[in-house]
């Protein structure tokens, strides 16, 4: 099983044609997705609090946050944009995907478009 990557546009909801597009790891292990910061800062997006986050090693850390339009396999969908160091591999989390109405099929390394989205 392996690594699957997405072709993802965050959009900044205030003013739509400020986009920055990137491939993405669909990371079912992340709540909320990440983008280098400076890339968010770029398209307009400004930090609107933080969040504390459980980091792989188990440490924790506050990091700031947004919100924005994430646009991947034709589907848009509001949320959570963590900012990310510089150089930091794009997050497409789980809460995005869920919105979209897919899941992660591993063994394919794609992502798989659910029947309908559980209410």
């Amino acid at each position: 099983m392996g690594t699957t990557y997405v072709d993802v546009t965050i959009r900044n909801p205030a003013e739509l044609e400020r986009t920055w597009t990137g491939t993405f790891v669909a990371d079912t292990g992340a709540f909320d997705s990440l983008v280098p910061g400076s890339l968010l800062e770029a398209i307009g997006l400004a930090p609107r609090g933080s969040r504390e986050y459980i980091l792989a090693d188990g440490s924790r850390t506050a990091l700031d946050i947004t919100i924005a339009e994430i646009e991947f396999e034709g589907e848009k969908v509001g949320g959570t944009v963590i900012y990310g160091d510089e150089g930091a591999q794009p997050l497409l989390g789980v809460t995005a995907l869920e919105s979209g109405g897919f899941q992660v099929d591993p063994r394919n390394e794609r992502l798989k478009r659910l029947p309908a989205i559980p209410l």
